[in-house]
């Protein structure tokens, strides 16, 4: 996995199973921003040793205490997002988001018919998208008027 690629390709992922009408693109912004926020708390497991002399010797991984100001913030912002979903709702978008599972899986884990794992992802999607503001229809004025950071000016010629 690259430095680049985020929690997972939530465009290109989650727009291949929305494909048609079934994911809007307000689900799919959520889902980035989701994936942006995880990627950011630092949730993701490590597959390989890390050689950081600060790190060798400490034990098993880095405490509390080593986490940046902007992990914790994303931390303080998954928490509270979590806390805002149905426990259902929360679960498969970790399990989608973070351990980028595929949809049989967390049905056969779950117990789940056959795509209920895509309903419950579209419904925690509507629910993230609220809870960044995003809608399905964009609103506001249709245009604003323009502004500059200079003072106005006398005209040059007056007659």
């Amino acid at each position: 996995m690259t430095a680049a690629k985020t929690c997972f390709d939530a465009p290109g992922r989650l727009a291949a199973v929305g494909s048609g009408k079934f994911l809007l693109p307000h689900h799919l912004e959520a889902a980035r921003r989701l994936s942006l926020l995880l990627d950011r708390a630092q949730l993701r497991q490590r597959v390989t040793m890390s050689c950081d002399p600060t790190r060798v010797g400490a034990g098993k991984g880095a405490a509390q205490s080593d986490l940046t100001d902007s992990a914790a913030d994303a931390r303080r912002k998954l928490t509270a997002i979590a806390a805002r979903l149905p426990a259902d709702c929360w679960g498969i978008l970790v399990d989608v988001c973070l351990y980028e599972k595929g949809f049989q899986d967390i049905e056969t884990e779950r117990g789940w018919p056959r795509r209920a794992a895509k309903l419950v992802l579209r419904i925690a999607l509507d629910q993230v998208a609220a809870t960044f503001g995003l809608n399905a229809s964009a609103e506001g004025r249709s245009h604003a008027a323009t502004r500059s950071w200079l003072p106005e000016r006398p005209a040059m010629f007056t007659d």
